[in-house]
């Protein structure tokens, strides 16, 4: 069974962390808050966002990042503004990390630094900061997904009144 991490350091924005946390329940990802928060996990933005998603997550909690990477092995993709690669240029094997960092600030440069190979950009305009972090998650999480062929997905809708016609 393939297994997609979502990692996010230090979030501080409870309605993201609400939003990614729905994105992680409903493609099966699991997902890692690395300390310290920005908010308390029993924040009711960060539960409303989330709706009635949170019996789905997987999630684990980590007081430092220190503490997070002693007990992950990785393989780690730090998604940063800052990136020397596109995001579609990387093949994301199973057991993935896709880490990214706080809503104000991103990931520590040293981190970067010490990571070139393994340090992703979603393309923009020129004069544009970044996009919200719940949506890069899930831009980078379906493009994950995509490569391993969405396993465990359901890829078909249903109508509520009619059935589809063969086509």
């Amino acid at each position: 069974m393939a297994v997609l991490n979502i990692v996010l350091i230090e979030p501080q924005i409870p309605q993201n962390t609400g939003n990614i946390s729905r994105t992680c329940a409903a493609t099966g990802a699991r997902l890692h808050l690395v300390g310290p928060l920005g908010f308390e996990v029993t924040d009711a933005r960060l539960k409303r966002a989330g709706l009635d998603y949170w019996h789905l997550l997987d999630i684990t909690m980590y007081p430092s990042s220190e503490d997070f990477f002693l007990k992950n092995q990785g393989p780690f993709f730090y998604f940063t503004t800052k990136a020397p690669h596109v995001y579609t240029e990387i093949s994301y094997p199973d057991q993935a990390y896709l880490v990214f960092g706080r809503e104000d600030r991103g990931l520590p440069e040293e981190l970067l630094h010490e990571n070139p190979q393994s340090c992703v950009r979603l393309p923009m305009i020129p004069g544009a900061r970044s996009l919200n972090l719940s949506n890069t998650v899930a831009v980078a999480a379906y493009e994950t997904l995509r490569q391993w062929g969405f396993p465990q997905l359901q890829n078909y809708g249903k109508l509520t009144r009619y059935e589809w016609d063969s086509f």
